[in-house]
């Protein structure tokens, strides 16, 4: 894969993406900006005091007080009842999510993890707790006008509008996690998230020059994991400061460890460590960052699971095979495999194999394949996909196709004894069996 159109890579992106993976990165900046949101209304309030004792305003100022105690009462049973509330309904999403992941695969626990309004929900009903409890701070004994020194009424306004925001974004979570729970939203944003990757992924004809003798390797020497991504700028910078050529020897997605080759050296000294450092990042289980693969490993993951026999849900399965029949569709035309990052005069700096053309096709069909002799749901379904892939496919690409299309026949001629029945089951059909 080379390299019109190429768009070098943002140096925080896998930062980014790593802290997406996290569940505390942002209740702990909701924290931050609680307490400044505190400091500013505190600010505030004592502003209006001050204003209202320069204009000798006591009657008004002694309103406010009156007021402020009456809403001191529902500012302290918000902060009593906001964190049983927040323990309550993590406690049942946890047992859905659980639920989830044992129906399909444990993967589908990122995409709860990475989901955007949990961590927001998650900020909101924490950053409400927090903020009551430093408003109960602001509350004075004192209730002479003329020598009080802060009236939390701004305070207390916001107090009530977080618990506003904590019951609509309440509403949206639950209808959020319900969803995690169906089989064509968690597919569905399986697929979104690899059409993200591959519109990330450099493109067009043509390949790099020859990279020369390798003169060099760096070893690993982190703990053992997965090569979850790799942070392509700081390589690409690297490589251009010394005036070579890196070569990423495992791909995005291989278990490594320590000891053994992660990088190449062409046509120069290695890189000083220094200047690697924090470009590989390795992991306890695969992202779908940079792995273009990994989409189809799910899909493929919860297929095979809805075609066990202690769960025997077809339809399931055909629901991943028209995902991930989607997938290859729209990659069947572009160029797979190498990957060349140049840098910013043009010249190959770094060089990373993905997966190509055969490798995605039999992630997508070949486990698959060989559990499907029993459901003609999913024969048809397979078959039908693989038709369409094959109308799309150019000659070259058209050969694991081919192979896999044949294969499925003699598997269900050989599971299937009676004509009849294995005429239905191979017979092409997009919705399986209607």
């Amino acid at each position: 894969m080379s390299d019109r159109g190429y768009r070098r890579p943002r140096p925080l992106s896998p930062l980014r993406e790593h802290l997406r993976d996290t569940f505390w990165f942002a209740p702990t900046m909701g924290f931050v900006c609680v307490f400044v949101l505190w400091l500013a209304a505190s600010a505030v309030d004592e502003e209006i005091v001050a204003v209202l004792q320069r204009e000798e305003a006591y009657d008004e100022l002694g309103s406010l007080i009156s007021f402020v105690q009456d809403a001191k009462t529902i500012v302290t049973t918000i902060s009593s009842a906001m964190m049983t509330f927040i323990g309550v309904v993590f406690s049942i999403s946890l047992v859905a999510v659980q639920m989830a992941s044992g129906q399909l695969t444990p993967r589908v626990v990122r995409i709860f993890v990475r989901s955007r309004i949990s961590k927001l929900t998650l900020t909101v009903f924490l950053a409400t707790f927090l903020f009551s409890l430093l408003v109960l701070t602001s509350y004075e004994s004192e209730a002479d006008p003329r020598r009080v020194v802060s009236v939390p009424l701004l305070q207390s306004m916001l107090t009530l509008v977080l618990v506003g925001l904590s019951l609509l974004l309440f509403v949206v979570y639950v209808s959020a996690t319900l969803r995690l729970m169906q089989v064509g939203p968690v597919v569905d944003r399986i697929a979104r998230d690899s059409f993200r990757v591959l519109g990330r992924m450099p493109r067009g004809p043509g390949g790099p020059e020859g990279l020369g003798p390798e003169t060099g390797r760096v070893v690993h020497e982190g703990r053992a994991g997965v090569l979850r991504d790799v942070n392509t700028a700081r390589l690409v910078r690297a490589a251009r400061r010394q005036d070579v050529v890196l070569r990423l020897i495992p791909r995005i997605g291989d278990f490594v460890v320590p000891g053994t080759p992660i990088l190449a050296v062409h046509g120069g000294a290695v890189p000083p460590r220094s200047r690697l450092r924090y470009s590989i990042s390795v992991g306890v289980e695969r992202t779908l960052h940079q792995d273009l693969a990994f989409g189809l490993r799910q899909l493929s993951d919860i297929a095979l699971r809805a075609l066990s026999t202690s769960v025997n849900d077809p339809t399931t399965a055909v629901q991943c095979l028209d995902r991930s029949i989607q997938f290859l569709a729209a990659v069947v035309h572009l160029p797979l495999g190498t990957v060349h990052h140049r840098d910013r005069s043009g010249r190959v700096r770094l060089v990373q194999e993905g997966p190509g053309w055969e490798s995605l096709v039999d992630l997508a069909f070949e486990e698959i394949r060989w559990c499907v002799a029993g459901s003609p749901q999913v024969s048809r379904r397979l078959l039908a996909g693989l038709d369409d892939l094959l109308l799309l496919a150019t000659e070259e690409r058209k050969q694991p196709l081919v192979r896999h299309r044949a294969l499925l026949v003699q598997a269900v001629e050989r599971a299937v004894p009676v004509a009849a029945d294995r005429e239905f089951a191979l017979l092409p059909d997009r919705q399986g069996i209607g």
